[in-house]
Parts: C-alpha cells; sequence; structure tokens
C-alpha cells in the first residue's frame, strides 16, 4: 500500500481536495487498499476554503507529507503565500524521492518552493501567464491535461485532477486496476495528458455533430485495421472533416487517439493474460510483435515483456 499526502493550502477549492480520496482511495489490489490517502495542512483544525466553498476541517499536519510516497497539492488561492512550513515540507519530500503532484494553481505552491525550476509544468490555462510572470524559470505548457517530469507532475485545472490521479494509478498498479477506479468514479478511464485543455469550438449539444459515437464505434473495433476513410465514413462526413473536428474536440488527431487506444488495450492484455506478443499486438490492433514493442517504449517507456513483468495479475486466455 502506498501512502497518499494531501497537502491543503488554504484558500482550498473542496472538489479538487476531495478527489484523491475518491479515486486513490477506491483502489484495492488483490483484495487490500491500493492507497492510503491522508489529508493534511500546516495548522490543523478548520482549514478556509475560496468563493462557494466551505471550511472543512483538517486533524493532521504536515508530519504526514515527510513519510508519504506521494504528495499532492490540490488548487488553492495562495499563489506564492503558502506558509513556510508547507513550502519546507514539500521540499523535504522532493530531497527524499517522494513523488510530488499539484492540481490547476497547487502549481504555484511547488514553484514558490523551487520544485518546478527549470522543469515543464502546467495549470489552468487562466493562471498560465501569471504562473510565467512570478516563475519565469519555470517552462509553462497549457496544451497538456497533466505533465510528468521527472518526479514531478502537475495536471491543469479541475477535472485533469482526475487523469492525473488515474495516471498515479495507472503507474503504480496498471491500466486495469485504474480502469475499474475510473468506472466506480464514472469518468472517462484515459485521456492523455498530451490533450487539450480546452476547445477552441464549442459543440452544440444537441446538434449531432459530435464524434463520440465514431469514437466509440473506434473502440470497439481496436483489433481491426482502422483508416482515416473508415472513421470518415462512419461519422458521415470527408476526411478534412472528420480531422479538423476530431482535433476540436480532443486536441489531437484521430490517427494519434488510435493508437493511443491501442496501447491502453495492449496494456491491458499484457496484466490480465498470458497472450504471446504477437497475439497482443493482433487483438490491440498494432500488427506485429515489433510495432507492439516500439510503441509501448515510446508511450510507456517499457518493453512489453517487462510491463508484463511489472503488472501480471492473474492471466486468462483470451479467445
Amino acid at each position: 500500500m502506498k501512502s497518499v499526502a494531501v497537502v491543503a493550502v488554504p484558500p482550498v477549492k473542496t472538489f479538487d481536495l476531495s478527489m484523491p480520496h475518491t479515486l486513490l482511495g477506491s483502489v484495492t489490489v488483490e483484495g487490500e487498499p491500493g492507497y492510503s490517502v491522508t489529508v493534511c495542512t500546516g495548522e490543523p483544525g478548520v482549514v478556509s476554503a475560496g468563493i462557494g466553498g466551505f471550511d472543512v476541517v483538517v486533524p493532521h499536519g504536515l508530519e504526514i507529507v515527510d513519510s508519504a510516497d506521494i504528495v499532492i497539492v490540490p488548487s488553492t488561492g495562495a499563489r506564492g503565500t503558502a506558509d513556510s512550513a508547507t513550502v519546507a515540507a514539500l521540499r523535504r519530500a522532493a530531497d527524499r524521492g517522494a513523488r510530488v503532484t499539484s492540481i490547476c494553481s497547487g502549481a504555484f505552491v511547488l514553484a514558490q518552493a523551487g520544485l518546478l525550476d527549470g522543469h515543464t509544468a502546467t495549470t489552468h490555462w487562466g493562471l498560465a501567464d501569471e504562473l510565467r510572470d512570478r516563475y519565469p524559470r519555470v517552462s509553462v505548457r497549457t496544451d497538456a491535461l497533466f505533465i510528468e517530469d521527472g518526479p514531478i507532475t502537475t495536471a491543469a485545472g479541475a477535472a485533469a485532477g482526475i487523469d492525473l490521479c488515474l495516471h498515479l494509478i495507472r503507474t503504480d498498479y496498471g491500466a486495469s486496476i485504474a480502469n475499474t477506479a475510473a468506472r466506480v468514479a464514472v469518468v472517462t478511464p484515459v485521456r492523455p495528458g498530451g490533450q487539450a485543455q480546452f476547445v477552441d469550438t464549442a459543440l452544440p449539444p444537441e446538434s449531432g455533430l459530435s464524434l463520440a459515437a465514431t469514437r466509440a464505434w473506434a473502440m470497439g473495433r481496436l483489433d481491426t485495421a482502422l483508416s482515416l476513410d473508415d472513421l470518415a465514413g462512419h461519422a458521415r462526413t470527408s476526411v478534412r472533416t472528420l480531422t479538423r473536428r476530431f482535433h476540436e474536440e480532443t486536441g489531437t488527431s484521430p490517427q494519434k487517439w488510435l493508437t493511443h487506444q491501442r496501447v491502453h488495450r495492449a496494456r491491458e492484455l499484457l496484466e490480465t493474460t498470458s497472450l504471446p506478443m504477437d497475439q497482443v499486438a493482433r487483438h490491440s490492433g498494432l500488427g506485429s510483435a515489433e510495432s507492439l514493442r516500439q510503441q509501448m517504449i515510446r508511450q510507456v517507456g517499457l518493453s512489453p515483456s517487462a510491463y508484463r513483468a511489472s503488472f501480471t495479475r492473474s492471466p486468462r486466455q483470451l479467445a
């Protein structure tokens, strides 16, 4: 079981503060909890919330940070004004090798502690210019839901914190358990970290123009070859229009989205089956064992065999 310290820096955003426990706290591995999640703060007691929120009681102090495997700093109104004890605790955590993460404006606290100097980070797109101006040694990107740079991971606003938590679960326990946590929380299992934070074109909710149905159709056919013509045919549009609308909705191209989904499917098969590599590649639509190896190394940083050795649980056969 991995220990997680969620650091409340007032004024807090209660939604983001509760998010890690909702996602990480639901994880079980072979019947045992995968994470122990504890909220702590610099001065235990009543912690104030931002506008529209409600105050919360946090009984634990920063000693929780000193023994945590993962430290998460959710949204806060303290953009550059976090208390010195919290800043010192975050530095100690980073120095001893803990994974330190932030959600939305929590990135300002990590930057105040100097943990983002020389690193690439993200925050809510509306706060990006302020983060750049306050901390010029931080390379700030707004074209990502979350960014992992070494032991530091930063996430964009609100719902991107869900993507961050699922990323942590996938990293620790694999895609299958992360998918289970997503189903428990009734959220989308996989949104790539490099996906855009927002789309430039608002989609009319009842216009029938969304490509969600085409994406769902493709997800059910990952084991088959799918061309842009196939996707455009299902969407009843031209390839050019499909590509434009796909990027507007997801922030990425149809090909990149499809490859990411295929790799995610391959990860599940590697974890939960004993299929040979060529069959994993076939069932996930990656073609060959060599293509599987290349994509796994590119996207996950591990070969298929190394990934299987790290995350295998109760292998089963697939017809």
